[in-house]
């Protein structure tokens, strides 16, 4: 089992929306995949169509067992016409009751003892996380494989990405120090990107000059997303063939390389 989390400290760069695709996509795919919505906004559980609920408030600070918290989701959700979904998608939803777990845990391998219980069970679990730090994050972090970053391809954005990879650099000394090997950076992926601005085109040279190979081909912006996100599917089942899909599909495939080549 990978575990996997979207983490960028600034909110609005599309952390959950790759979350949701990325998900959907590694289901379609053939892995059995486990998202859990650790953002007490809980867009990720109502992007697929479920309704908030403190599943995973109710998972550790409760200790309601996951066969009681985790919801799965039916493929007619986020399938690609045509073609059958491989593997299962389940999401563990989340609330406003989310934002409250940091003070409600004492053990800062709370999510990483809870996420073994999965071993055998799950292929990959994909975290969506808030932007605000806490204490919550360093616990998930201590149980993360890998992390992607997404970002806009614009100052601030990038000021949540160097902050980000701070906080990664801390998650890999508690780990090690610990004895649980580091957190692989996985990859950086501008999101929303319009190249016809020049602040974007200059602004994702930058990353790529920075970060190299670790940026991932930009994700562009498109209505189709929101579109889809207001029918409560992925694009790539929304409207396959479109470019919105092509992106998207792409960075699903990239991602599954990579997560599979991520040590645990």
């Amino acid at each position: 089992m990978k575990i996997i989390t979207l983490l960028n400290e600034k909110g609005g760069v599309g952390k959950t929306t790759i979350s949701v695709h990325l998900a959907a996509g590694l289901a379609i795919k053939g892995h059995r995949v486990l998202l859990v919505d650790a953002d007490a906004q809980g867009h990720a559980t109502v992007m697929l169509g479920l309704s908030k609920e403190p599943g995973l408030y109710d998972l550790l600070v409760r200790n309601t067992p996951f066969q009681k918290t985790v919801r799965p989701v039916s493929p007619e959700v986020y399938e690609i016409p045509g073609q059958p979904v491989e593997g299962a998608l389940y999401v563990l939803p989340s609330n406003v009751e989310t934002r409250n777990i940091s003070t409600s845990i004492n053990n800062p391998l709370a999510v990483r003892d809870k996420f073994l219980q999965l071993e055998n069970a799950i292929d990959i679990v994909v975290f969506d996380t808030s932007p605000t730090p806490s204490l919550l994050h360093g616990s998930i972090a201590l149980a993360t494989d890998g992390i992607l970053i997404p970002t806009l391809c614009e100052i601030l954005a990038f000021d949540g990405v160097r902050e980000s990879l701070l906080h990664r650099d801390s998650f890999i000394n508690k780990k090690q120090s610990l004895g649980l090997g580091s957190v692989a950076l996985l990859g950086i992926i501008p999101t929303r990107f319009k190249q016809q601005t020049l602040e974007h085109s200059e602004m994702l040279e930058e990353l790529q000059g920075a970060f190299g190979e670790i940026v991932w081909d930009p994700i562009h912006d498109r209505i189709i997303w929101s579109e889809a996100a207001r029918a409560y599917r992925p694009t790539f089942s929304y409207a396959p063939g479109t470019h919105a899909a092509r992106d998207a599909w792409a960075m699903v495939d990239r991602a599954e390389e990579a997560i599979l080549n991520v040590t645990s």
